[in-house]
């Protein structure tokens, strides 16, 4: 099972990266019965190939390594920084260059970190319709860490929550994948039942 985060923190450390840490340690310890293989992508390293996909319309070899690894995921996460009071526009440049239907049904949990408490909604008047628009399905769960809030009580509950949300729906959804098909003598794939209709 194939987690992918996404971080669109600037500096290094980050609080994204910190937050984004928290929560996919939340997912990977409750996803039941599974192996879950984590793939961290740090927007900043690849801001430059982001630009130049913008004005080329072709990826780097980085970013197109970080976008198929996100269209291959089974779950996402993805964190940004507030910037006057939406995501950075590194966070929307590199969903800008990801495939159209690369999120469609795929599960995601989006966090965000800001200096104080009033940029919280950043997740559900910015974050959740961006994600909407690609057709992902977001947990209920969103997680907005402000700088108050390392270390205090709630935090930790809210991480936990979202991490068991996307860890329910990867598991739900890698459960309901159907089981490749081996064909017996007794059943007639469909091609050969349609070649043999127009043979007639």
């Amino acid at each position: 099972m194939k987690l992918v985060v996404v971080t669109a923190g600037l500096s290094a450390p980050s609080s994204s990266r910190i937050l984004a840490d928290r929560l996919t340690q939340a997912v990977t310890s409750q996803v039941a019965g599974a192996d879950v293989d984590v793939t961290f992508v740090e927007l900043r390293d690849l801001a430059v190939e982001i630009a130049h996909n913008l004005v080329t319309g072709f990826p780097g070899p980085a970013l197109r390594e970080a976008l198929d690894a996100v269209a291959g995921a089974d779950g996402l996460i993805a964190v940004s920084p507030v910037f006057s009071a939406s995501y950075s526009g590194l966070f929307k440049s590199f969903f800008d260059v990801l495939d159209k239907d690369a999120l469609t049904g795929k599960p995601v949990l989006v966090g965000a970190t800001g200096g104080t408490p009033r940029h919280s909604l950043v997740l559900e008047h910015a974050m959740r319709p961006l994600f909407a628009y690609l057709r992902a399905v977001v947990v209920p769960t969103a997680v907005y860490a402000a700088s108050q809030d390392w270390g205090a009580e709630g935090l930790e509950q809210r991480v936990e929550r979202a991490g068991g949300e996307l860890a329910r729906l990867m598991t739900g959804l890698a459960a309901a994948r159907p089981a490749p098909v081996e064909w017996g003598d007794d059943v007639i794939p469909f091609e050969r039942q349609l070649a043999a209709l127009r043979a007639e």
